[in-house]
């Protein structure tokens, strides 16, 4: 089938799907409101605006609702009637990602001088140990309504591996971008399920301008590029997290909670997680904030936050937080619109301070995080020392991936903490013995 990217505006007749995504009616234009026909496509054709999904979802009893979610499976699909996805779709080929731990972290809370619960949302177990099978397994529900035979994407590393695996699991060819220098792990993890994985010579925003010709190419035809013609799609994936934070809080919304930046998606759909939740009655409506988190080496958003610019300007990343490092956000301006609705804020922090919030994290609470969490982490701690944020209130820190596929952050200055000849004699010269 073609691959499409800018959609055809839908009568009064069309506004309903053509294929079975569940609750999903329609995609809108985030910038105009019209609506279009679910399918392949990603922008507005009448203003070039970005699509998201548009629903029906249920209404009824709340109580009702969430008796239902509880007795679904422990992963994402018990949130299938939130999503578009079909109500079987616990039945098909699938990683089924999801309901990862949200640590009450203490010890964590009393290095930051936290009072009011302090959360870590951690999303290294996921199935290939990062956020990004959320979003792929919507995508790759999508790429079988839309009849695609390859799954593809343009990847700083984490959503190279998850597309490669969801796609051997469901059966689909794979073939995946990546700039040329990532982390070692990231390369292997991407390559080992089988598919094809290719190296671009430049950063990220190369890579993904190049994913934009091949898709108006016919050497593109029958492939879904998961994070951009099947983006609308793809995006809805992280609203599981905002379900699940509220769930696991006891079927509440945190005070506060502090989001990685890399496109910004993730940030605006959690923020639309939280108001479907209220729209539906599964939470209190009451105020948060969300804050989101750069490095510094690649913080667009957060240098436009602090400017007061409703403009995000590119940059050239330089920082070893390369999961983050897109220069470009496509969802950049959304992240502002949120931050400054909700009374949150945007910063950033350096690779030295990712580092240190890397180790501290591990030491307290014996998660060991991929760099975005370093950089969640340090800027938590820089937002209370600053007075941004509430160490009375309830708060939520992502982790959005495993440390082991970044190791090269931690090793110059993480080891043995002393090497001995095999005797006890050297032992107690090493000053390790306990009294």
């Amino acid at each position: 089938m073609a691959v499409h990217t800018v959609a055809t505006p839908a009568t009064p007749s069309q506004d309903a799907p053509a294929v079975d995504l569940g609750p999903a009616v329609a995609l809108s234009c985030r910038e105009c409101g019209e609506r279009f026909p679910l399918g392949p496509v990603f922008a507005c054709v009448s203003c070039f605006g970005p699509l998201e999904v548009a629903y029906d979802l249920p209404t009824g009893d709340p109580e009702a609702l969430r008796a239902a979610i509880e007795a679904g499976p422990d992963n994402i699909w018990r949130y299938a009637p939130l999503l578009p996805v079909p109500a079987d779709v616990a039945t098909k080929p699938s990683l089924n990602p999801g309901f990862t731990q949200l640590v009450k972290a203490d010890h964590l809370a009393a290095e930051l001088g936290v009072t009011g619960g302090l959360y870590v949302k951690d999303d290294s177990g996921n199935p290939t140990h990062s956020f990004k099978d959320r979003v792929v397994a919507i995508a790759v529900e999508a790429a079988r309504a839309f009849g695609f035979t390859t799954l593809s994407c343009s990847s700083t590393g984490n959503l190279a591996g998850a597309v490669g695996a969801a796609a051997a699991r469901a059966g689909f060819r794979s073939c995946v971008f990546i700039p040329h220098d990532l982390e070692q792990g990231k390369v292997v993890m991407a390559a080992v399920y089988g598919g094809d994985l290719v190296g671009i010579e430049g950063n990220y925003d190369d890579v993904n301008r190049f994913c934009s010709e091949l898709i108006g190419d016919p050497l593109g035809e029958g492939w879904g590029f998961v994070n951009v013609n099947l983006r609308p799609y793809y995006g809805e994936g992280s609203k599981s997290l905002a379900y699940e934070i509220a769930e696991q809080l006891g079927w509440r919304l945190p005070d506060q909670i502090v989001i990685p930046v890399a496109s910004g998606s993730q940030l605006t759909k959690i923020d639309k997680g939280f108001k479907e939740l209220i729209a539906l009655g599964l939470v209190e409506d009451r105020p948060y904030k969300i804050f989101g988190a750069q490095a510094e080496g690649c913080s667009p958003v957060s240098t436009a936050y602090k400017a007061g610019h409703d403009v995000v300007r590119p940059q050239k990343p330089d920082t070893i937080a390369k999961s983050l490092a897109i220069g470009n956000p496509a969802d950049g301006p959304y992240v502002l619109d949120i931050a400054r609705r909700t009374g949150g804020a945007v910063e950033d922090v350096d690779d030295a301070q990712v580092v240190d919030a890397i180790k501290l994290l591990a030491r307290t609470e014996g998660i060991f995080a991929e760099t975005a969490g370093g950089v969640t982490v340090g800027v938590t701690r820089k937002l209370i020392e600053a007075g941004l944020i509430d160490p009375s209130l309830t708060t939520v820190v992502l982790n959005t991936g495993d440390g082991l596929k970044t190791l090269d952050a931690v090793a110059p200055t993480t080891g043995p903490t002393a090497t001995i000849r095999p005797d006890l004699d050297a032992f107690r010269a090493a000053g390790l013995a306990t009294s």
